[in-house]
């Protein structure tokens, strides 16, 4: 595949002959990253696919809306995490569980996922991540797994760099705290 930019996407994504094919870029440039995202967040590979079709379903219906003020990487992002916010929240109305009680209930999920091969260590450290609020859970996930830069954080969930870096830290103490408690 040839390189190109996110500025010559843009540009073909206005263009209706070349849209489509712009489109397919796309998918093919950031859908292994948006999958590992979302996976972070739901933890079960069904439900990652699932978002995942719909984050690229509701992009494409959507990107006549996309007006490039911000990167289409952040725009992307934004929207699977929306996406994953809306089913998190779905799942624990229909499954009548408590945010506090989330944890448990995705572990579980996870430990039951036949497409999670994680050992012992890291079953332990999503079982720390888990316990982290919500906030503190996706800001970490980017950091750590991702390795984004706080700027680009900041665009995608509207929050200040600062903000960022205090839940950051927060999240790295908790994970520490849990993974040397029985040390």
């Amino acid at each position: 595949m040839q390189p190109y930019t996110e500025d010559d996407i843009v540009i073909q994504l206005r263009d209706p002959d070349q849209q489509r094919n712009a489109f397919a870029k796309i998918v093919g440039a950031y859908g292994e990253k948006l999958y590992w995202q979302i996976r972070k967040m739901v933890l079960n590979h069904e439900d990652a696919n699932d978002l995942l079709q719909n984050t690229f379903i509701k992009a494409w219906t959507n990107i006549d809306y996309f007006r490039g003020e911000a990167k289409l990487s952040t725009w992307l992002y934004r929207i699977a995490i929306n996406e994953c916010i809306t089913f998190l929240n779905r799942q624990r109305t229909v499954n009548n569980i408590s945010i506090d009680d989330t944890d448990v209930y995705l572990l579980e999920k996870l430990k039951g996922d036949d497409y999670f091969d994680g050992d012992l260590a890291q079953t332990k450290l999503q079982e720390a991540i888990l316990l982290l609020p919500e906030k503190q859970r996706i800001v970490f996930n980017m950091k750590y797994f991702e390795e984004m830069k706080y700027d680009d954080m900041s665009e995608i969930l509207g929050t200040s760099v600062g903000a960022l870096k205090a839940s950051y830290h927060h999240a790295v103490k908790k994970v520490e705290e849990f993974l040397t408690k029985d040390i």
